[in-house]
């Protein structure tokens, strides 16, 4: 197969949730949602440009403030993704419910086929075309999943952005 390795790149964007919690800091809000200009509106450091950043770096991004506007002194900020709703995988073809599914790390083609509720009664198992984006264009492999099935060939990780398509049978 001639497709690249799927990279994990866990950067948010916009409509990701995430929770933040200042320890100690029991009253402020702790779920909060990437607006569509890549922004959050946090208490006391007001809006916050968070699309491109990890949860870690969103998180040193804010006690940085917190500590330049004399808000807290040392605070320990945690950060943690809760789902991404920028990142997405589609399916379609021969899959009971085609559509756009979000990425999940460690997601992995079988895994996505059964988000998308398996294979119908005529799809070509031995054809599905995953295609995928890559730093010099976009690349497609034709994969078997009655391969991986049967423990002939591994699973596939996937990457935000993959594109699956499930061929139908000829008879």
């Amino acid at each position: 197969m001639n497709l690249p390795a799927a990279t994990e790149k866990s950067v948010l964007g916009p409509g990701d949730i995430f929770t933040l919690e200042v320890v100690g800091e029991k009253d402020l809000p702790r779920e909060y949602q990437v607006a569509a200009d890549g922004t959050v509106d946090l208490p006391y450091v007001h809006t916050v440009k968070v699309v491109g950043l990890e949860a870690p770096e969103v998180a040193r991004l804010v006690r940085k403030r917190l500590i330049e506007q004399k808000i807290l002194t040392d605070p320990s900020v945690i950060v943690q993704v809760k789902e991404y709703h920028s990142r997405r995988v589609t399916l379609l073809g021969q899959v009971a419910k085609p559509g756009s599914f979000p990425y999940t790390v460690g997601l992995t083609l079988v895994q996505a086929v059964s988000l998308a509720g398996g294979l119908t009664a005529i799809a070509h198992d031995d054809r599905v075309n995953l295609t995928r984006k890559t730093d010099t264009g976009t690349r497609t492999a034709v994969i078997s999943i009655d391969s991986i099935m049967e423990g002939k060939s591994p699973d596939i990780p996937l990457q935000p952005g993959d594109r699956i398509y499930v061929h139908e049978r000829l008879f």
